[in-house]
């Protein structure tokens, strides 16, 4: 068992164990992936862009999409195809290298990050957001209030 308590120090995670201290360079828990303004997912499709969030939970919310939104749900499905094509990127909570969102994004040459975990939790709709599929990361620029 663990003993001691977990820290963050200068974005590394310690770790006191048996009396002893260790660093992680990753992540020991999920929710280490949010820091202050971005969520880190996998590269699905390079690219980097700046849009406003739109979060699709259900396919019912698929017609808030607009042209250039940034797509953002736990993950897409065929139904989700005309939003897909308005979006400007997309940005998935769940998903690896051959799911429907990474296939699709780079059929239309859109960058998508996956595996966010929790994009739809740390987004909200309207937020200004940047997309950056070059390193697999996902940025808050401000809130649209």
């Amino acid at each position: 068992l663990m003993e001691g308590k977990i820290e963050k120090i200068k974005k590394t995670t310690s770790i006191c164990y048996g009396g002893e201290l260790y660093f992680l360079d990753e992540p020991l828990f999920a929710n280490d992936l949010i820091t202050e303004d971005l969520v880190k997912g996998k590269v699905a499709q390079k690219g980097k862009i700046e849009g406003t969030a739109k979060i699709v939970r259900f396919v019912s919310d698929l017609d808030n999409v607009k042209e250039g939104d940034i797509l953002i749900t736990p993950m897409t499905l065929p139904s989700f195809i005309p939003a897909m094509n308005k979006a400007a990127a997309f940005v998935t909570d769940e998903g690896g290298l051959t799911c429907h969102a990474a296939i699709v994004a780079r059929e239309m040459r859109k960058p998508c990050v996956i595996g966010t975990k929790n994009a739809t939790k740390f987004f909200k709709d309207g937020d200004l957001i940047e997309v950056d599929g070059d390193r697999g990361i996902v940025k808050k620029l401000i809130n649209k209030k």
